[in-house]
């Protein structure tokens, strides 16, 4: 069985999410997703999400294609990688870490895992970000 792990925050769920996390089960057969912790989201975004970790995460373990959903680690994000074990990382398009940076890190850990980057579903409309600034507009 191959897994395919994907990561990401997956706060107000879109059709961008779904584009991202469907091209990633079609790498392999199992799919898990990592959610990211709250206190990682403040770190990285500057404030915490509308839905914490644990809404996040019964959101997108109900979607067909998750075969499994997990909360990420607060310190280490790859050791949710050596606990899981997956083939395939499928990074989204909009994810910071470099797809070979991302490989060698593994490599340097005694991990041989494929690193793939997932395209676009209709960039700049299915983007959380840009999604929530207009709802914001649209309220004011």
């Amino acid at each position: 069985m191959k897994k395919v792990m994907a990561f990401g925050t997956f706060d107000l769920l879109h059709a961008g999410h779904l584009h991202y996390l469907n091209e990633a089960k079609k790498q392999g057969d199992y799919l898990v997703v990592v959610i990211t912790t709250d206190e990682n989201v403040k770190k990285s975004k500057g404030k915490f999400p509308v839905n914490n970790q644990e809404q996040r995460k019964e959101l997108v373990e109900s979607l067909k294609m998750v075969d499994e959903a997990v909360v990420g680690d607060e310190k280490d994000y790859y050791k949710v990688v050596e606990k899981i074990r997956p083939a395939i990382i499928a990074l989204g398009y909009d994810q910071a870490e470099k797809k070979d940076a991302v490989q060698e890190k593994l490599r340097k850990r005694g991990f041989d895992v494929e690193v793939v980057r997932i395209t676009p579903y209709k960039e700049g409309l299915h983007k959380s970000s840009k999604m929530k600034e207009r709802i914001r507009k649209d309220l004011t």
